[in-house]
């Protein structure tokens, strides 16, 4: 499966983007998918998971209550729906998807094999 990210962009403190994951090769309903970001000059680190038809989401306590993950399985696409951006928000944001990640590990980047590029949103003050 590819995986092509987009949707970044720069904007102020208290704004919105959706970012967009558009897979391709496969379908991916069946997939956890998720969301990691990547600070500049940090690790990179979980954001948002979801597991599968019925499960609810898993949020970085971070993010909670400003960011939405959801999937459209006919456009075959992951979706991160932010708002309220904060400036540590600023970051490389990345989309993952795999088939055999178990429910106690949807946090875990080792779980995923299907990466997105990343795409950059930058939160100016």
């Amino acid at each position: 499966v590819q995986l092509q990210a987009s949707g970044g962009g720069l904007v102020q403190a208290g704004g919105s983007l959706r970012l967009s994951c558009e897979a391709s090769g496969r379908t991916v309903n069946r997939d956890t998918v998720a969301w990691f970001r990547q600070a500049p000059g940090k690790e990179r680190i979980f954001v948002s998971a979801l597991f599968r038809s019925g499960y609810s989401a898993d949020y970085a306590e971070s993010v909670k209550g400003r960011f939405t993950i959801s999937r459209d399985n006919v456009k075959n696409t992951i979706y991160l729906q932010m708002s309220n951006l904060r400036p540590e928000d600023t970051a490389v944001y990345y989309c993952a998807v795999d088939r055999s990640v178990i429910r106690s590990s949807v946090a875990s980047q080792a779980a995923y094999h299907n990466w997105g590029q990343g795409t950059q949103v930058t939160v100016s003050s």
